[in-house]
């Protein structure tokens, strides 16, 4: 029973931060698409450029502490210990502010030679305007591990959707603003990052309640579990043990954009000519695409998020079964959606850009192409990590990453000097780099897990059926396109309305085909709200 009431917790949880994220991913593109319409291409890259450093500074700040501490405070719930899961929390929040202060002063106060090292001065605007958002970002991953650790997901999700609603309205307004002010496109992109800034503190508040609501429903029970007597510095080291490798290995994925975008900008402007706003519209082009090959990640990320607590607990427990089906169910279930949605972007490329935007289509479809390669290799590595990680592996990919990002660092250098490649380094790298971290996170999975999962059965079906579903969509499109409608709309409008049709047939053939050929099962269908229900409706078996 309680085996059954774990279970439940973890498929919620999961469908929890897939409805929050798809949701947010979506805002994101309402977000993005009509930003990226406002801006240039100059803009465009500035914006990306910012990002990139914010996310690196973040990352090292905060990124393995959601996974460590939601792994550290799930273990010891499973134990019954009450008192270390508030030790944790303690000991965490305190060391985590002054961590964001840090973080926040290197970013206002050396903005100018951070931008200057992505050979983007343009962005010391934007780097200053998301310094805030570091210090705020770290209270948030404190808060977030508490909850995750719990197997809640409720707090995550809703301090998601607080930070995508103040993005989208706050900073849409301010880039309009901007923009009906005539200022250049760098400063209309750092004022459309206000946003994201002022979200992120929104969202401190609403998770310091659902802490203190969740610490009244878990209170300590002191004749259960004794203190275990070790100090503030000794639950930090054994917090920061978990979290550092954790932490580097997402690290080096930053690091890994951060220096490869340094690298093909700063190679453009010195082997091919280019100008340091030529190097950055080029670089802006290839932002178009990321858009677009974001949402499958977003599908991705919450089963990764919500595996690693589960997967804890149970091996916590001695039930090393359960912990292997929970990882077939979830790579089974990332593979169903990243597989046809890479396969998809690769196949439309060049309809979903011209309905999406207003220029110059060649390089940035040839660039879509690519990174829709790479957007399935992007989230395969995302949930092999995350088993690496569950297991008591993290250490592992401190191995993949670096093997991973010195391969794409060599090719971007190389690549990107070369004129008749360019700006295409950027993709090239990508793809190659996330091939070879997800090929060796399977190898170590194979050699160190014991119930691991069956690969060959979660890979080959879902990879005939996604070809047989972009082969109908693209067929679907060629031949409304080829009808030569009359119409009053502009070619974006009609453009889109094609593709929509096409995406809808598409998914169609696509669902048609994993339930017949029995790709899809009763358990993997659990996995998404109302699951069950639709299994009996279409008539799937376990």
């Amino acid at each position: 029973m309680l085996q059954e009431r774990r279970e439940q917790n973890y498929l919620r949880g999961a469908s929890i931060l897939l409805i929050a994220s798809l949701l947010v991913k979506f805002a994101s593109a309402i977000y993005k698409i009509p930003l990226f319409n406002i801006i240039d291409d100059v803009g465009i890259g500035t914006f990306q450029v910012t990002y990139n450093v914010f996310t690196l500074i973040l990352t090292i700040s905060t990124a393995g502490i959601p996974t460590a501490l939601s792994r550290l405070i799930a273990s010891a719930n499973g134990r019954g210990n009450r008192i270390l899961v508030n030790r944790y929390f303690s000991v965490a929040m305190p060391s985590f502010i002054l961590i964001g202060f840090v973080a926040m002063f290197i970013m206002f106060f050396f903005a100018d030679a951070l931008a200057g090292f992505m050979n983007s001065s343009l962005a010391a605007y934007g780097i200053r305007v998301l310094s805030p958002a570091v210090f705020f970002a770290c209270i948030i991953s404190v808060y977030r591990g508490y909850a995750q650790g719990h197997e809640n997901m409720v707090p995550t999700a809703m301090s998601q959707l607080i930070e995508v609603t103040c993005k989208v309205i706050i900073g849409i307004s301010a880039a309009l603003f901007l923009s009906s002010r005539n200022y250049p496109s760098y400063i209309v992109s750092a004022g459309a990052i206000v946003g994201v800034t002022t979200g992120l503190g929104l969202a401190v508040p609403l998770l310091a309640w659902y802490k203190r609501k969740m610490s009244r429903m878990f209170p300590s029970n002191d004749s259960c579990c004794n203190d275990p007597g070790q100090s503030a510095g000794k639950i930090f080291a054994h917090i920061m043990k978990v979290s550092i490798p954790i932490t580097l290995t997402m690290a080096f994925m930053s690091i890994n954009v951060v220096i490869s975008n340094s690298i093909v900008i700063g190679r453009l402007q010195s082997a091919l000519g280019f100008a340091d706003y030529e190097a950055l519209a080029q670089y802006g082009m290839v932002a178009r695409g990321m858009t677009v090959t974001n949402l499958p990640y977003a599908l991705v990320v919450p089963i990764s998020i919500s595996t690693v607590p589960a997967i804890a607990a149970a091996i916590a427990k001695g039930q090393s079964k359960r912990s292997g089906n929970i990882m077939q169910s979830s790579l089974k279930i990332v593979n169903l959606v990243a597989m046809p949605a890479a396969v998809g972007i690769m196949t439309l490329a060049a309809p979903i850009l011209m309905a999406l935007y207003e220029f110059d289509l060649q390089l940035a479809t040839m660039s879509l192409i690519i990174l829709g390669a790479a957007s399935f290799f992007v989230n395969l590595q995302y949930i092999t990590t995350a088993m690496l990680q569950a297991n008591g592996f993290e250490r592992t990919t401190l191995i993949t990453f670096p093997i991973g990002v010195s391969i794409n660092i060599l090719l971007s250098f190389i690549l990107s000097g070369n004129p008749n490649i360019g700006i295409l380094a950027t993709p090239i790298g990508m793809l190659t780099c996330f091939i070879v971290i997800s090929m060796l996170n399977i190898s170590f999975i194979i050699a160190k897990v014991k119930d691991r999962p069956k690969f060959s059965k979660v890979f080959i079906r879902p990879l005939l059926c996604s070809i047989a579903m972009a082969a109908a969509a693209f067929g679907v499109f060629s031949l409304l396109s080829g009808l030569h409608f009359t119409t009053a709309f502009n070619v974006q409008i009609f453009t889109g309305a094609l593709l929509l049709i096409s995406v809808i047939s598409g998914i169609i053939v696509y669902g048609f085909l994993i339930v017949v050929s029995r790709t899809v099962t009763m358990d993997d269908m659990k996995l998404i709200p109302k699951g069950a229900k639709i299994a009996k409706f279409l008539r799937i078996k376990a």
